[in-house]
Order: C-alpha cells, then sequence, then structure tokens
C-alpha cells in the first residue's frame, strides 16, 4: 500500500496521523519521503480515536 504524504501542503505548526501497527516502519517511511522537500519534520507514535499509528508534524521555529 502506497502513502501519500502531504509534505508538500504542510505549513509550520501543522500535522498529519498515518495508522499503523508497526509503528517504528510507519515513522521511518514518513520521513524519508520527507527529505526530497528539505523540510524540518517530526514523528511521534501514538493513538488516534482508537487506532495506533504516527503523527507526523513540523515544528515552530525556536525563538531564542
Amino acid at each position: 500500500m502506497e502513502i501519500k504524504y502531504p509534505w508538500a501542503k504542510l505549513k509550520k505548526g501543522e500535522g498529519f496521523f498515518v495508522p499503523g501497527l508497526d509503528t517504528e516502519a510507519v515513522r521511518e517511511a514518513g520521513l524519508r519521503a520527507s527529505l526530497p522537500y528539505r523540510i524540518s519534520v517530526k514523528a511521534a507514535p501514538g493513538i488516534k480515536n482508537g487506532l495506533m499509528g504516527v503523527w507526523f508534524y513540523r515544528p515552530f521555529d525556536r525563538v531564542s
């Protein structure tokens, strides 16, 4: 199954959830898919609406 990640239209502070039982494989695939866009992304495994998966998001820039 091919997952289409919305990296091109994702703004800082936004995110999306990808369900999957093997959260490590989902995390690696999602982070690998973000590489061509050269953006900073984070991935956190979790449960949303009773489904296990990974929440991907673009963090805000740090203010110093």
